[in-house]
């Protein structure tokens, strides 16, 4: 079974009253913390639970450190999973508002912790679930504890002294899911420095997407990386962004395409430049 999965919304509305189905409500913005439970509360897909980016899909920040979400504690996040009622065997739809990227912060963490089969990203997000002329629900209820076991693996995180001591490797393919303004340095409006990590390669997220807000078909995701891997394996690439988000959503679309899980750089941007000696590069 693929890793990477998508669900239309008229797919997960026919599976909503399947049992041990459990649908995460990701939605978030990084200027309104606040908004993601805001909007949840004012309706919501029914039977979903809502996981908060800051809350519980991240730890506890550093500061000078870490970057702004670092990766939350395995045990902590496989008890959190098991009260919204995650078990070995469920099928897990993730939504967020569309664009999927917190959506796949979430889709990433499961797979970390060996949940790989049966995980639905719901394509278009909740912006494709109203367009279906699709209702939604006030009504929160209390999920069944699950018994969900899973070990975080270790394979798919670089730390950041591990990516420095491959930066002049000629077989790295580093991807920065940042927009390209970002990338190249001129604008920075979340972190104190401005640029890319050198070496870097500008993919961003929102590049998987289509005018819809639907990913893109699997074979031109698949000519989108292989156009930025070349003649590199696909199994030395690394990606990262501004704190590990966004990243997800191009290990989700790597996967989508058919490649395989490639690791996260999981500090990013943010958690890099904590280190005033590690290089810093701008423009392309």
């Amino acid at each position: 079974m693929p890793i990477a999965q998508l669900i239309t919304p008229s797919a997960l509305h026919a599976r909503l009253e399947q049992p041990d189905l459990m649908i995460l409500d990701c939605r978030f913005a990084l200027d309104d913390p606040a908004y993601g439970q805001r909007s949840y509360d004012e309706g919501h897909i029914a039977g979903a639970q809502f996981a908060d980016l800051e809350r519980e899909l991240s730890g506890p920040i550093s500061k000078g450190v870490t970057g702004r979400h670092p990766l939350p504690q395995p045990t902590v996040l496989l008890e959190r999973l098991r009260q919204w009622g995650l078990n070995n065997a469920s099928e897990v739809v993730l939504y967020d508002d569309g664009p999927g990227a917190f959506a796949a912060r979430a889709w990433w963490l499961l797979a970390w912790l060996g949940k790989r089969e049966g995980v639905y990203l719901l394509d278009g997000g909740l912006k494709a679930w109203r367009e279906a002329g699709l209702q939604l629900t006030r009504i929160q209820l209390s999920a069944t504890p699950g018994d969900f076991q899973g070990q975080a693996d270790a394979s798919l995180l670089v730390s950041a002294k591990q990516l420095q001591q491959r930066l002049n490797s000629p077989d790295l393919t580093l991807l920065d899911a940042r927009a390209l303004p970002r990338f190249r340095g001129e604008v920075e409006p979340l972190d104190p420095v401005a640029g890319h990590i050198p070496g870097a390669q500008c993919a961003a997220f929102t590049d998987n997407l289509d005018s819809n807000g639907r990913f893109l078909p699997a074979e031109k995701l698949r000519q989108r990386f292989a156009a930025q891997l070349k003649q590199r394996p696909a199994s030395e690439l690394v990606a990262y962004c501004g704190s590990g988000v966004t990243a997800c959503h191009n290990l989700f679309a790597l996967c989508l395409a058919g490649f395989p899980l490639a690791p996260l750089y999981a500090g990013s941007w943010s958690e890099w430049i904590t280190d005033p000696t590690r290089p810093v590069a701008t423009g392309d």
